[in-house]
Parts: structure tokens; C-alpha cells; sequence
């Protein structure tokens, strides 16, 4: 039998609760501010905002799941409601009647215009105006292979799909 793992030692335990505790207060900070002024959750934001940088504001459902790290069952809740809400819509992609086509509609487009400001105020205020230049680099260099380190083996949620059509009511 393999000795277990050793714990975390004092450096990385502390690392690791300064960034879940930056990570809770800017999430918190943030979808306060999507709430107040938008009336949208965090992920409604993300779905919002992918597609209105996607080209012609389109995405496939399975395209739009991989890139947000949120199951895909509450997902499709999410955008059922910004369908509802006449921020989005859906349909059968031509090319695949098992695929889902979401598009942002121009009340969507309006509604990221009128909250990213505030958004973008709110990142800087509470992220980056702590930080210089060089902390800025270091971050973005530190957290890009963390990043591609955890997407490398994703949870199933985050794991983008291979092949045309799988996964049903999503995609």
C-alpha cells in the first residue's frame, strides 16, 4: 500500500484560500451588479456575452456549454430563460436536427451594452486596480496554464464533445 499524498503545506493552503476567497468576492461583487442592473445571474451574463462576440451572434448549444463551465442540464434552464425573455433564441441547426442553434437578438445585444460598463468598472475596481503592471503578467501567465492544466482533463461538464449531435438536449 502507497503512503497517502502529503497535506498542503502553509504556502500553497495559503495561495489556495486567498484565491477562492478573491474568487467568491469578485463572483459576489459581480452578479450583484448583473442582478441590479440587468436582472441576469452570472452564467445568463456569460451566455450573453459569448454570443454576442460569436460570429453573426450564433453558437451551437454544445459550443456554448464547453466554454461555460456550468452543467449543461442548467444551462439549457439558463437560456430557456433568456429565450423567454426575448434576450435569445433557439432553433434546429440546419445541419444537424439533433443541434441547437442560439442567437442573441437585439434586445440581447442591448441589455450586455447597458450592463458591461458597470461590469468592466467592477472587474477593475476590485481586480485590477490592485495590481501593477508585472502582477498583471505574472497572473495572466500563472492562471493561462492553470487553465489549460484543468482543461486538459475538465470535468464532464467543461469536457467539449467529439462528434456531430451528441448529447441530445443540449446540443
Amino acid at each position: 500500500m502507497s503512503d497517502p499524498e502529503p497535506g498542503l503545506d502553509s504556502e500553497q493552503l495559503g495561495a489556495y484560500f486567498a484565491l477562492m476567497e478573491v474568487s467568491s468576492l469578485l463572483h459576489y461583487a459581480v452578479e450583484e451588479h448583473l442582478r441590479a442592473d440587468g436582472d441576469l445571474s452570472y452564467v445568463q451574463f456569460q451566455i450573453l456575452a459569448r454570443l454576442v462576440d460569436a460570429p453573426g451572434g450564433r453558437l451551437r448549444m454544445t459550443d456554448l456549454a464547453d466554454g461555460v463551465v456550468y452543467s449543461r442540464s442548467g444551462l439549457t434552464y439558463q437560456a430557456g430563460l433568456l429565450d423567454k425573455r426575448g434576450l435569445i433564441t433557439r432553433s434546429p441547426s440546419p445541419d444537424d436536427e439533433r443541434s441547437v442553434i442560439v442567437a442573441v437578438t437585439g434586445a440581447g445585444r442591448d441589455l450586455v451594452a447597458r450592463v458591461l460598463p458597470g461590469h468592466v468598472d467592477s472587474i477593475r475596481r476590485l481586480l485590477f486596480d490592485a495590481m501593477t503592471d508585472g502582477d498583471l503578467a505574472a497572473l495572466g501567465d500563472v492562471l493561462g496554464r492553470v487553465r489549460a492544466h484543468m482543461r486538459a482533463s475538465p470535468p464532464r461538464s467543461a469536457k467539449p464533445r467529439t462528434g456531430r449531435g451528441q448529447g441530445g438536449s443540449t446540443g
